[in-house]
């Protein structure tokens, strides 16, 4: 499935304690680029986390934040009375050398390492929690952008359809209009040359020749009903396509360009705008894609 390169996923996983928040978000980016926001407590999960988006995202600048909040049973509980008379012997001594050193607050105590027993968390149940969460989030991350990439593949469909509409409707009156352009120009020749009499036709006829050569776009017409079949194709492939599409879009370009460049009529004039307009439209789509 095509997939679009923003994305986002935020899910908890309670592991007795605590919770383990973790969201995933992510915008274009022309490669993957990772970020990690950590708490301290679960910085030694980088690599973890890296391998596994790593195997579900190629492109898209993505933020992964991963962070522990204890339950609020675990910090009520009663402080660690032999912490605290250690503090106060110490704060003792200091004072003793130092008697202008200011006292410990109540809240400076309560906050000391140590003062209130915390229970460490075990090593192999987090390593499994953290992984079974950021698999739970890839899944839901991965289909939020699928879901995105879908709506885009929708847009880029109808402009492509109706490229192919356009050149449908556009090739028919080339051969009328090219024969027009010619018997125009044989005429003007005349004109420049003198009386038909003195005319050498054969001039004539290579002028011609090469003034239709100049302006013939049947080739331009068909590449591009080709290319728009390419994109169409390719996002029904589905898969990390948006590079692939990228190519496409100037390649498109390009024939819309040489289109305009030989514009004899106002027909292929207005006809290379109109696609010079649904090119970037697709383009723009194109941006937002994997």
């Amino acid at each position: 499935m095509i997939a679009s390169m923003t994305g986002y996923s935020a899910r908890i996983r309670d592991i007795g304690r605590g919770a383990l928040h973790l969201e995933l978000k992510s915008v274009n980016s022309r490669f993957l680029d990772l970020f990690f926001r950590l708490g301290d407590d679960m910085r030694g999960f980088e690599p973890l986390l890296r391998e596994r988006i790593a195997a579900r995202a190629s492109r898209g600048k993505l933020e992964c934040r991963l962070y522990f909040v204890p339950a609020a049973t675990v910090s009520a509980q009663e402080p660690n009375s032999e912490a605290i008379a250690r503090l106060v012997r110490w704060q003792s001594l200091v004072q003793s050398h130092s008697p202008d050193a200011p006292p410990l607050t109540t809240g400076e105590i309560l906050r000391w390492p140590g003062v209130f027993a915390e229970e460490s968390l075990d090593g192999e149940a987090l390593a499994a929690a953290v992984s079974a969460l950021i698999d739970e989030a890839l899944d839901d991350f991965t289909a939020s952008r699928r879901r995105e990439g879908e709506k885009l593949a929708a847009m880029i469909r109808e402009r492509t359809a109706r490229i192919r509409e356009i050149v449908a409707l556009v090739e028919p009156e080339m051969p009328a209009a090219q024969a027009a352009l010619e018997e125009k120009l044989r005429q003007r020749l005349v004109d420049a040359l003198g009386d038909e009499g003195r005319v050498d036709d054969d001039r004539i006829r290579q002028e011609i020749v090469l003034y239709a050569t100049k302006v013939d776009v049947a080739e331009e017409l068909s590449r591009l009903r080709t290319h728009a079949d390419e994109v169409d194709r390719i996002l029904k492939a589905g898969g990390a396509s948006g590079k692939r599409l990228d190519f496409l879009m100037q390649e498109l370009n390009r024939e819309a360009n040489t289109l305009g460049s030989k514009a004899a009529t106002p027909v292929v004039t207005s006809t290379s705008m109109e696609l010079k307009l649904l090119i970037e439209q697709i383009r723009e789509q194109v941006q937002n894609l994997e």
